[in-house]
């Protein structure tokens, strides 16, 4: 394991952001992702953005996973300037979620840990009421 990270969000608050005249909230998750947030609240009878606040600490906890992966290596990005829209949390065709890192916010990954083996993230999302949460690990596939 090279890196472990948890993030919660409450979800009103986080519908209400979402809300606000002119919010760029939506901007920090892909086309997939707010297609797969609008089927799910449509399949559960619930409200797109309790999904999109599991899908954001998602986000949040890759980052801090990251982060912690790096150890006492520089970080690339802050969160200010870090990729969001190049990090993607999707579920496959039985609804697991999982990480997706565009080409290049990978290589970035790749680079700043020096990786030479296969990395792999592992992550849940849950909510209940007004509470949604992630927990991600990073781990390598360490060749022997």
């Amino acid at each position: 394991m090279l890196g472990l990270g948890h993030d919660v969000v409450d979800v009103a608050a986080f519908a209400e952001q979402l809300g606000e005249p002119g919010s760029r909230g939506k901007l920090l998750f892909s086309a997939r992702e707010l297609r797969q947030a609008a089927a799910r609240a449509k399949a559960k009878h619930d409200d797109e953005a309790t999904h999109l606040a599991a899908k954001w600490a998602g986000k949040e906890a890759v980052l801090k996973a990251w982060c912690e992966a790096l150890g006492d290596r520089p970080n690339p990005y802050t969160l200010d300037d870090f990729p969001w829209g190049l990090l993607e949390i999707l579920d496959d065709s039985r609804s697991r979620p999982h990480v997706v890192l565009a080409p290049a916010c990978d290589a970035t990954l790749q680079e700043s840990l020096g990786a030479r083996d296969s990395l792999r993230w592992h992550v849940s999302l849950s909510h209940d009421g007004p509470v949604a949460s992630a927990v991600v690990l990073l781990v390598s596939d360490v060749r022997a």
